[in-house]
């Protein structure tokens, strides 16, 4: 006589999800950005010239800003160490990606982490975050050194207003400029690449845009991330055909979401 079988009722337990959270993707990628010493290196460049070249060019033209023959505002000087320190956040933005593409350090990264999209946001997370601490701090100490030789001549600017807005929009415009740096990154994977073609966008093509006639290079020029971005950045319009503050930097950060955005999606469907 055959004995029937019982159907199995045990239930089945499935395999956890072993996906590391967002949290814990973060501490890793802050461990990695922060063992690394072109981190420190970059951004020890980024306080030396942006402070640095701050309070040198103050100190080298407030005498002059003070006299009758002066035609710039003192304003303009306050923050012109910044105007050079952007390079070094888009530096330190594509090392924190093509670093890892050059050492193939970043398949162990999607290995660990196969949703893909933390890893993009982890690191964006903690790149700006840097950048914005870092560039607020340097450019304060930028205008408190460069502020004491302005004030010696009675032309001293207080920190508030447009100079205060300048201080965190220094820091959010170097955010900006890491972000963009790092989704070019991820497009790109190219260190050399990435570095040599944002800059010529930030300072060369930003520039250029200047000579096409009409509303067409009006709105290029406006349009320009080195454009929209830095009027945040900056005390005194250094361009009267820009828009307004914030509403450049909208523009600009609109156009680093949708490089952020194309990287996402670059990363997703292409092999390590």
């Amino acid at each position: 006589m055959s004995t029937a079988l019982a159907p199995d009722t045990t239930s089945r337990t499935t395999a956890p999800d072993r996906t590391p959270g967002f949290g814990a993707v973060l501490r890793a990628e802050w461990l990695k950005l922060a063992s690394v010493r072109s981190t420190w290196w970059t951004v020890a460049a980024m306080v030396v010239l942006g402070a640095g070249l701050t309070v040198l060019m103050c100190w080298g033209n407030a005498d002059w800003l003070a006299s009758d023959d002066a035609d710039e505002s003192p304003g303009s000087f306050i923050t012109w160490g910044m105007m050079i320190a952007q390079v070094t956040a888009i530096v330190l933005g594509a090392l924190v990606v093509t670093t890892e593409y050059g050492t193939g350090m970043i398949r162990t990264s999607l290995a660990a982490v196969p949703k893909r999209g933390r890893v993009l946001a982890a690191k964006a997370v903690t790149l700006a975050g840097l950048l914005f601490v870092t560039g607020t701090a340097t450019a304060l100490l930028g205008y408190w050194g460069g502020n004491h030789f302005l004030d010696r001549e009675g032309i001293g600017l207080p920190l508030e207003g447009d100079v205060l807005r300048a201080m965190y929009g220094s820091g959010l415009y170097m955010a900006g400029l890491g972000l963009l740096a790092l989704g070019a990154g991820f497009l790109l994977r190219h260190t050399a690449a990435v570095i040599s073609i944002v800059i010529a966008l930030v300072f060369v093509v930003g520039t250029m845009v200047i000579l096409v006639p009409g509303d067409l290079g009006l709105w290029l020029e406006r349009l320009m991330p080195g454009n929209a971005g830095g009027v945040l950045a900056a005390p005194v319009p250094f361009n009267p055909d820009l828009l307004g503050a914030w509403p450049s930097f909208a523009v600009f950060a609109s156009e680093v979401a949708a490089v952020l955005l194309a990287a996402w999606w670059v990363l997703r469907r292409r092999d390590a």
